[in-house]
């Protein structure tokens, strides 16, 4: 994408590490990733809630809800889902400037596009595989979509007839297959004290 010759980057006062003395916390992104129906939101909402209760700063993005808004004009093709990732990028880099723990869920299928937004926000970046079958995943599905995909009425389906990339390395695997929510939560938790995070 090009960038304007006329825009100047303005250096604020108030810095990313002056909030995060003030939050008493520094400011992350968990980069929630797995299949539609792996409990990437539920795990993400129910992390933030602990979170909340330490008194952090925190913000969910998610994959849903965030196509209701600002990626409302994108569609789920490759470059479209390519696109929407690095939207999501961006937003989470302004947020984690302000200080403030992100949670974002997203299928975000493609290795290229999660280790762009690595890139964008290391060493601050904490990928987090909510790794489930899709047996699981399809078992789980109250909306139907797998069953819509399997039949083609939804095209570019992850898992179905678009490709999910596995991470190779992420920070942190929850197998929500088998782990309870309480479980996984304590699993992010106790990551984020062990790395002094929180």
């Amino acid at each position: 994408m090009k960038k304007s010759s006329n825009t100047v980057y303005h250096h604020a006062t108030v810095t990313r590490n002056r909030r995060n003395i003030a939050n008493k916390h520094k400011s992350m992104v968990l980069w929630f990733t797995g299949l539609s129906g792996s409990g990437k939101s539920t795990l993400a909402h129910a992390v933030e809630e602990e979170l909340f209760k330490l008194e952090c700063k925190t913000i969910v993005l998610d994959g849903d809800n965030v196509r209701h808004g600002i990626n409302s004009d994108l569609e789920f093709s490759d470059k479209d889902r390519v696109e929407n990732i690095r939207r999501i990028g961006e937003i989470s880099k302004l947020f984690l400037d302000a200080g403030v723990i992100v949670l974002t869920a997203f299928i975000s299928p493609f290795k290229k596009d999660r280790f762009q937004v690595r890139n964008k926000l290391k060493p601050d970046f904490i990928e987090i595989f909510c790794d489930c079958s899709i047996e699981v995943c399809e078992s789980r599905d109250v909306k139907g979509l797998y069953a819509k995909a399997r039949k083609g009425e939804i095209k570019n389906f992850t898992g179905i007839s678009s490709d999910y990339e596995k991470p190779s390395d992420p920070e942190l695997t929850i197998y929500t297959n088998n782990e309870s929510v309480e479980e996984s939560v304590d699993k992010v938790v106790s990551f984020l004290r062990v790395n002094n995070y929180i």
